[in-house]
């Protein structure tokens, strides 16, 4: 395994940069640079920064729903959502879910169900509600789900919502954000 640090806005920028059929390779060169090539025609040099001598593991969360859909629908609801919230609250049933936000201009909703266009995968163990700030989501989603396919979200009441992002020819990215908690 090869562990590198990098500035995760900067990266994203660059991966931003790629279309879904480019392939994307990464190296590191030996002035601790690291080398980002997309497609066959654009190159990018980034400094490394220093990472944590120790590993940081992955939480371990159990979750009570996971949502599967494409990158574009989780990039489409957000985008209906911050029109009138800075939040997005999502609530799942056995075979729903809702996107839901409000703010002082109205409210806005958006339902799909198991079986729809753009509703991949869902599965529910226990009914759930999590509230989530799209200052936070958006940014991520906007950053690596363009080059993603399909996105996995997992949540539960209370936890944090957990995002994984498949970049083909990359791997996964995980990204996780605490619930927003009322004060």
């Amino acid at each position: 395994d090869i562990k590198f640090g990098v500035r995760i806005d900067e990266f994203s920028k660059l991966i931003k940069r790629a279309e879904k059929k480019d392939s994307i390779e990464i190296n590191i060169s030996d002035d601790n640079m690291l080398l980002v090539s997309i497609g066959k025609n654009k190159k990018y040099k980034m400094r490394l920064i220093e990472s944590s001598a120790s590993d940081t593991p992955l939480p371990k969360i159990s979750y009570d729903s996971k949502i599967g859909l494409s990158s574009i629908t989780l990039d489409k609801i957000l985008g209906d959502i911050e029109v009138v919230s800075d939040y997005l609250i999502i609530k799942t049933a056995s075979n729903n879910v809702e996107f839901s936000g409000k703010g002082d201009s109205g409210e806005a909703e958006i339902k799909l169900e198991k079986g729809m266009e753009g509703l991949e995968e869902i599965s529910v163990t226990q009914e759930s509600t999590g509230t989530y700030s799209l200052e936070y989501l958006n940014p991520i989603v906007k950053a690596v789900g363009s080059t993603a396919g399909s996105i996995i979200c997992e949540f539960s009441s209370a936890k944090p919502l957990r995002v994984e992002f498949k970049v083909a020819n990359i791997g996964r990215i995980h990204f996780y954000l605490a619930p927003r908690v009322e004060s």
